[in-house]
This record gives C-alpha cells, structure tokens and sequence, in this order.
C-alpha cells in the first residue's frame, strides 16, 4: 500500500471504532475501494467538491455510516443520493437492506452504477429521474441535504410506505424547518450524530406520520 492508501485505511478503521461499527474484510475492503473509485472519477467528473481521499472517509464515509443504528429498512430510498451516500455505505454495512438510489443528475448515477458493479454489491438499484416522476413505496426514505424538511416530506409523501420514516440528516439549526412540516408529519426523534474527524454536530431527524386526531 501507499502512504495515502495507508492514511485512508488508518483514517477509516479508526472512525468505525469510534462509531462502534464491526466490520468484517469484505466489507472494509469495499469501503476502501469506493474511495478509490470516488477519488479517481472525482478528478474527472467533479462529482463532490471533497479532493482529498482522508477528507472523502470523513465527510462521505463515516458521516453516512453514523445513520445506520437508526436504519431499519428494509427498503430504503436514498433521495438525492448524488454520487451515492449515504446509501453506498448503508449497503455495505447493512447487507440485508435493500437500498434504491436516486438522483436526476447523469454522471452520479453513472458513478453510482458503477461502483455497484466494481464492489459486486446485489442489494443496490441506482436511478436515474428526478423524485416527481419516480415511483414506489419504501420502510424508510433518506436524504443528505436534499432540501429543507417541508420540500422533502412534501416531495416523497408517496414514497414512504404506511408506517414508514422520513430520516432527514441536517445541522444542528433544524428548529425553523420543523416548523415548515405539514400537520400530519411530526419527529419522533432527534439523534446527534458526532461524525469522527468532523468539527460541529450532525443531525439525524426521524418523521413519521400523525395518528389522526379522535373526535371527542
């Protein structure tokens, strides 16, 4: 291994201690092999503004990792999932999850397919369409800076199956988007997300629909 091969894998297992996340060698090694593959098309593609591998574990590894105590499946929409996270690092650390990607931007999804083929994953679907125009029915649906809480929740209502979550990961300033969510739609959950090697608080917001109200 390189210096930089041996940076990045010292940078990853050291954040999954910290997260408390096991993982076994398959599934290290697909992670390191998706920031390899992330770190090559970025130079071509510009698919995230993050340059440097040891940046990439933080902000794309381990930030999308810190979600999963709270991801049930088993179906999950990633929306917006843009080069794909945190649904790529879900999928490898929860085989069992049945994970859909979704992002209308062509050369993500394209890295996306392709990462799902390089790292043999069979529990991955990339799409490529915007959220208005796709269908299905998901136990929970995600996103990563998507859009503010009310435009997500508006945009996915038909996508959360019944008795389904919205999880929403934000910055610690949500309260003002809480305010904006339909009535029917409320958290039950508000989970800090202290990501290794990240300065700052993250956020997990859990939504599910509001029992409707008895009459009297």
């Amino acid at each position: 291994m390189t210096m930089v091969a041996d940076a990045v894998a010292e940078r990853l297992d050291a954040g999954l201690a910290g997260l408390g996340i096991a993982v076994d060698a398959e599934q290290r090694g697909r992670l390191l092999a998706l920031v390899g593959l992330l770190h090559k098309w970025n130079r071509a593609y510009n698919l995230t503004a993050i340059r440097s591998p040891e940046e990439m574990v933080a902000r794309h590894l381990l930030d999308s990792a810190a979600v999963l105590p709270h991801v049930r499946g088993p179906r999950l929409l990633d929306v917006g999932a843009g080069p794909g996270f945190p649904g790529l690092v879900l999928a490898i650390l929860a085989p069992g999850l049945e994970v859909t990607l979704l992002d209308s931007n062509g050369k993500k999804v394209r890295f996306q397919r392709q990462a799902v083929m390089e790292l043999g994953l069979t529990n991955v679907t990339p799409v490529q369409a915007r959220i208005e125009a796709f269908e299905g029915r998901f136990d929970q649906v995600i996103s990563r800076a998507f859009a503010s809480l009310g435009d997500f929740v508006g945009l996915t209502r038909e996508r959360v199956a019944d008795g389904g979550q919205w999880l929403a990961m934000k910055g610690p300033a949500v309260e003002e988007e809480l305010a904006g969510l339909p009535p029917e739609v409320g958290p039950v959950a508000r989970h800090a997300l202290e990501v290794p090697f990240e300065v700052g608080t993250r956020l997990l917001v859990v939504l599910e629909r509001r029992a409707p109200e008895r009459a009297p």
